[in-house]
C-alpha cells in the first residue's frame, strides 16, 4: 500500500469514527427532546359556533381523547358561542349531547360558553349542562387567552 492510500484509509476512517459518534450523540439528543416533548401534554382548544356542527366538533373531540390513548395524555377545552350554544341548553340540549357533555366534563375537558352569547341569549350558567364554565369577556377572548397558553387552535 502506498503513503496516499495509507492516508488516505487513515482519513476516511477518522471520518467514519467522527460520523458514528455524532449520530450517536445527536440520535441521543432526539431521543431525549422526544421524551421530554412526550412528557407534556398536548393542549388542543376546539372552535365551535356553528349549530350545525356540534355533534361533529363532539365526536371530534372524542376521536381526539381515543387517538391519544385517553383524556390522561391531551387537555383540550372547547370553546362555544354563538348559535351553537343553543344545543347545550339543558332545557333543548338532546340526549347524546347532554352524554357526551357529561362524559368530557368527568375527563377534564374545559367546557366554556360565552358570555356575550349567553347575555344575547338570555341564558344563565344554571340554564346550560351541568360542567360549563362562563368566559366572561367572551368566547373568542377565551379562545386568544388559551392559545396564549399554548393551546393549538382547532375549528373543525
Amino acid at each position: 500500500m502506498n503513503r496516499r492510500n495509507m492516508l488516505w484509509s487513515a482519513v476516511s476512517t477518522l471520518g467514519a469514527a467522527l460520523g458514528a459518534a455524532l449520530g450517536a450523540a445527536l440520535g441521543a439528543s432526539s431521543a431525549k427532546a422526544a421524551t421530554e416533548a412526550g412528557a407534556s401534554k398536548l393542549k388542543v382548544v376546539y372552535h365551535l359556533s356553528d349549530a350545525e356542527k356540534v355533534n361533529f366538533v363532539l365526536g371530534n373531540i372524542q376521536n381526539h381523547i381515543d387517538g391519544v390513548g385517553g383524556p390522561e395524555h391531551v387537555t383540550i377545552a372547547l370553546v362555544i358561542h354563538g348559535p351553537a350554544l343553543r344545543a347545550f341548553h339543558s332545557a333543548q340540549a338532546n340526549p347524546e349531547v347532554s352524554k357526551r357533555v357529561g362524559d368530557f366534563s368527568k375527563d377534564g375537558v374545559e367546557l366554556a360558553a360565552c358570555g356575550n352569547t349567553m347575555k344575547a341569549q338570555n341564558v344563565t350558567l344554571n340554564e346550560l349542562l351541568p360542567g360549563f364554565v362562563s368566559a366572561e369577556k367572551g368566547g373568542v377572548v377565551r379562545m386568544a387567552e388559551l392559545q396564549s397558553q399554548g393551546y393549538l387552535y382547532s375549528r373543525p
